[in-house]
């Protein structure tokens, strides 16, 4: 509902600038929460997509039920969800940062706009720009736990457990390669962030007002949880797409020369290096075709559905039932 719907003239009752800070703080809880939930549900898969990015020519995981199979027979149901701990640490304050980010750039040009003397709505192209600003907000906030993450998912690899946990990692990583090597691989990541978290939030919100449009509804609270998941299943495999070639890069990079994952993308007998964001891009293309920059794709597109679709529906329950202001431009 807009703002001239509710107050006549638009002026008059144009939504606040920003939320209170208990608002804030609900919204924060609520994001957060929603990203480790989503990431739980899905950890295997993560996992899975992960290892097959970085694996060479010489594939050991070839499709998604082998490779949950071959999980499953090497390492266990624990294996399945190993650096999901870490991932959790990392995507929980990444939901969180994300989600606001996104609610008060929006709110704010929304704000804008009501000043302008229009309605407040939001066009799918501001979605995506709000939606872009708050991936690169959350993924840069957290970006040394990503790659703390991905080192902790490939290790087991090699049969020893170099790491021993998210700290001990983080030490032996900036020891030996430098307090620069946790951002290995930062530039792909900012770079695909804009399109895939733009995507995101624009796709997601944009079919959100076209279903309550087409059925004449009044408030988003009146949408089935069904058809939130629909729109969430849209977004995030939209999204995912565009930017996954992206990704793979990013991986790549964050396993550049260390030798712990020799055993899945070696060279001479020593784990592949890169020299940076397009030499991982040319050489992957050169050496092992186009079609790499997209392994992986499959297990992530199974991931991907159910996740993000969980995530904007777990956000948007758990503000409702906080209390917090649910949408936007209202």
């Amino acid at each position: 509902m807009s703002a001239k719907e509710n107050g006549g003239n638009g002026k008059e009752n144009k939504p606040a600038k920003s939320l209170s800070w208990q608002s804030i703080l609900k919204s924060l809880v609520a994001g957060g929460v929603a990203g480790g939930v989503s990431r739980t549900a899905v950890a295997p898969l993560e996992r899975l997509k992960i290892l097959m990015q970085v694996q060479g020519k010489d594939k050991v995981y070839t499709g998604v039920w082998q490779g949950l199979k071959y999980m499953s027979k090497e390492e266990g149901i624990r294996g399945m969800f190993r650096g999901n701990w870490t991932n959790c640490v990392r995507i929980i304050p990444n939901s969180a940062v994300k989600f606001l980010t996104y609610e008060q750039l929006s709110r704010r040009i929304s704000h804008y706009l009501i000043e302008q003397g229009g309605d407040g709505q939001m066009t799918p192209l501001l979605r995506l720009g709000a939606g872009a600003c708050a991936g690169i907000v959350g993924m840069s906030a957290t970006y040394p736990l990503d790659m703390v993450r991905g080192r902790l998912t490939v290790q087991s690899m090699q049969g020893n457990h170099r790491y021993r946990g998210i700290m001990h990692a983080t030490s032996v990583i900036i020891k030996e390669e430098g307090i620069i090597a946790l951002w290995k691989g930062w530039l792909p990541s900012v770079i695909g962030v804009i399109p895939y978290v733009g995507l995101n939030f624009a796709v997601y919100e944009t079919l959100k007002d076209s279903v309550l449009k087409y059925y004449e509804l009044n408030d988003e609270r009146e949408l089935s949880t069904l058809a939130r998941l629909a729109c969430g299943a849209i977004a995030g495999t939209t999204g995912q797409t565009v930017a996954y070639p992206l990704d793979v890069v990013r991986r790549r990079m964050q396993m550049s020369g260390w030798q712990g994952a020799q055993a899945l993308h070696a060279e001479g007998g020593s784990a592949i290096a890169y020299k940076g964001m397009m030499d991982c891009l040319v050489r992957t293309v050169q050496e092992e075709g186009v079609r790499a920059l997209f392994k992986g794709l499959w297990p992530n597109y199974i991931k991907v559905v159910p996740s993000i679709a969980i995530a904007f529906v777990t956000y948007e329950k758990l503000k409702e039932g906080l209390g917090v202001e649910l949408r936007i431009s209202s």
